[in-house]
C-alpha cells in the first residue's frame, strides 16, 4: 500500500482513461499530459494503460509499505526520496518505510508518479481513472491508501530517459474542426496570428482563454465533442474542452487540438501564453 500523509491540492489516480461510454454520457478522463506519461510507463516497462497519480500544482507526501520501482515526470517539482532530492525521468527504487515529499512547483502545473506495473484501484467501466461520481472519490485523501503490487527485484534496460519536455512549448497544433468552415477569414486571422493566455478558469474539464475574437451567432443542435475539442461561444470566447469535459455541446466546435496539444496545454497555468497553429 501507498499511503496518503499529505494528499496535496489535487491528486488523482489516472490511466489512458474510460472508452466506451460517451453515449451515456461518461467522459473519457485518463492523464491530462499523455506525452509524459508514456515515457514513465515506458521506463518502468509497463502497460501503456498502468494507472499513475497525477499531481496538480502541489504535491502529496507519501509513505511506501512495500519495496517498488518508480518514475517522476511532467512538471517539475522538489521532490526528495527520504530527504534527499531526485528527478524526472529516472528509475528509483523504494523500499518498505520510505518517505516520498513534494516540494515547491517550479515549472509547469501537472506532475506525475509512475510506479512498477500501475497502482491497483478498482477499475469501473473499464479504467482506474478517478472521475466522480463514476468512482467514489475525485481525489485522493489524507489518511487513505492506494494498492500497488511489491517489487523486490527490477533491472530496466532503460534508467533515464532525455525527454523533449513540453514544459517550453506553447504551440498548440490543431485540426479543423467540424464549424470550421463558418468561421470568417477575420475570425480565422485572429485565432492564427495571435496569442491568448490562459484564464483562471482552468480545469480538467475545460481552459478557457481570456481573449476573445468575433463572436458568433449561429444556432446549432447539440453535438457531440471530444477531449480537446475547441467551441467558440457567441461572444468569441474559446473554450477548449479537456479530459473530463462534457460529451456533448451546444457551440461551434471549430477545432481540435492534436494528442500534443493536450500535453503542453495540460502543463500551462493561468496567465501562460498560448498559440495555434494548424496541422
Amino acid at each position: 500500500m501507498l499511503n496518503i500523509i499529505k494528499s496535496g491540492f489535487f491528486t488523482t489516480v489516472q490511466d489512458s482513461g474510460r472508452f466506451g461510454y460517451r453515449d451515456k454520457g461518461v467522459p473519457v478522463a485518463g492523464v491530462m499530459d499523455s506525452y509524459t506519461v508514456s515515457k514513465l510507463n515506458t521506463l518502468l516497462e509497463n502497460d501503456e494503460n498502468s494507472a499513475v497519480l497525477e499531481i496538480t500544482m502541489t504535491g502529496p507526501n507519501l509513505e511506501f509499505e512495500q519495496d517498488t520501482y518508480i518514475v517522476l515526470g511532467g512538471a517539475e517539482m522538489s521532490v526528495t526520496l527520504n530527504n534527499k532530492p531526485i528527478d524526472n525521468y529516472k528509475v528509483y527504487k523504494v523500499n518498505g518505510g520510505d518517505i516520498l515529499t513534494y516540494g515547491k512547483l517550479l515549472k509547469g502545473f501537472r506532475g506525475y508518479l509512475g510506479i512498477k506495473d500501475g497502482f491497483k484501484t478498482t477499475v469501473v467501466l473499464g479504467s482506474r481513472s478517478f472521475f466522480r461520481p463514476i468512482t467514489e472519490q475525485d481525489s485522493i485523501k489524507k489518511i487513505s491508501s492506494l494498492p500497488y503490487t511489491k517489487c523486490k527485484l527490477f533491472n530496466p534496460k532503460i534508467s533515464e530517459l532525455k525527454v523533449d519536455s513540453v514544459l517550453d512549448k506553447s504551440q498548440l497544433e490543431v485540426y479543423k474542426g467540424p464549424e470550421y468552415k463558418l468561421l470568417t477569414d477575420k475570425q480565422l486571422s485572429q485565432i492564427f496570428y495571435k496569442e491568448f493566455s490562459v484564464a483562471n478558469e482552468n480545469n480538467r474539464m475545460a481552459y478557457q482563454l481570456n481573449e476573445a475574437i468575433d463572436g458568433n451567432a449561429i444556432s446549432m443542435l447539440t453535438s457531440a465533442t471530444l477531449p480537446g475539442t475547441i467551441q467558440l461561444t457567441p461572444a468569441g470566447k474559446l473554450i477548449i474542452l479537456m479530459k473530463d469535459g462534457q460529451t456533448t455541446g451546444g457551440y461551434p466546435r471549430i477545432l481540435q487540438l492534436s494528442d500534443m496539444a493536450m500535453s503542453i496545454l495540460a502543463q500551462k497555468r493561468s496567465g501562460d501564453l498560448v498559440s495555434f497553429k494548424l496541422k
